[in-house]
């Protein structure tokens, strides 16, 4: 079978992606930032003083990375309105919303712990000693310098989410894929449609490396690169000249 160039034409350029796409976006900032928000209150749970805590921690970080995402994603949409008797039955999208987010929870409390654990000891030792509380150690000391360790997994994570909602046509979200399924079920052109769908993910793939990029040079996050390489190679920090 031939590539039907008008199909695909005519569906890249058709209006039938423009709010998929924007619900595709949609979903994925909002599990990221349940993720985010999930991933900092486990970082600082792993790093607790009290083992009970920490457990906790691990217990949820083994289990939401050890369940694959569909199983989550059914298990919120389907297994919990049969668990509560339908008292509690989420619609489509919040519960992809909270399983993608509960899921990235787990990979971002690890991401922030190693940001957090990456800022010499001999700092907080150092806040310590001019009073600082822990709650202004966080944000002024610890926060800024891990900032520059996290930012650039963070926004690996945010991309591979992106890919990830396609997950979500199985609970009949209106995202990207989904579009594209009711596309071919209706014209058989399975090849065609599929490129449109593929170019829309490579289209907010890139667009989501652009502000990645921007994020990482306002936080200078080179220049903390420069400085592991250049202190792991002579011991020391480049000249000021180099930077």
């Amino acid at each position: 079978m031939s590539f039907d160039l008008s199909v695909f034409l005519d569906t890249l350029f058709s209006r039938l992606f423009f709010l998929p796409a924007l619900t595709t976006l949609s979903v994925t900032i909002a599990a990221m930032a349940l993720g985010v928000v999930l991933g900092f209150i486990g970082a600082l749970g792993a790093l607790s003083r009290f083992a009970p805590v920490r457990a906790l921690v691990r217990l949820y970080v083994g289990f939401f990375r050890g369940v694959p995402v569909l199983v989550q994603i059914v298990f919120w949409y389907d297994a919990v309105a049969e668990i509560t008797s339908n008292a509690i039955n989420l619609p489509a999208v919040v519960a992809g919303v909270i399983a993608l987010g509960m899921n990235e929870g787990g990979y971002m409390t690890e991401i922030i712990r190693a940001g957090l654990i990456s800022v010499d000891p001999g700092q907080r030792d150092a806040a310590r000693a001019l009073g600082m509380t822990r709650t202004l150690t966080m944000r002024r000391i610890l926060m800024p310098q891990a900032l520059r360790i996290i930012i650039p997994p963070t926004g690996n994570q945010f991309i591979s989410m992106l890919k990830t909602t396609s997950l979500l046509f199985t609970i009949a979200v209106p995202e990207i894929f989904a579009r594209g399924t009711d596309i071919y079920s209706q014209n058989f052109k399975y090849f065609e449609v599929l490129c449109v769908v593929a170019l829309w993910y490579l289209l907010l793939t890139y667009a989501l490396t652009v502000v990645q990029q921007g994020i990482e040079r306002r936080f200078d996050v080179g220049a903390v690169r420069r400085d592991t390489i250049f202190s792991r190679l002579f011991g020391a920090r480049p000249p000021l000249g180099s930077r």
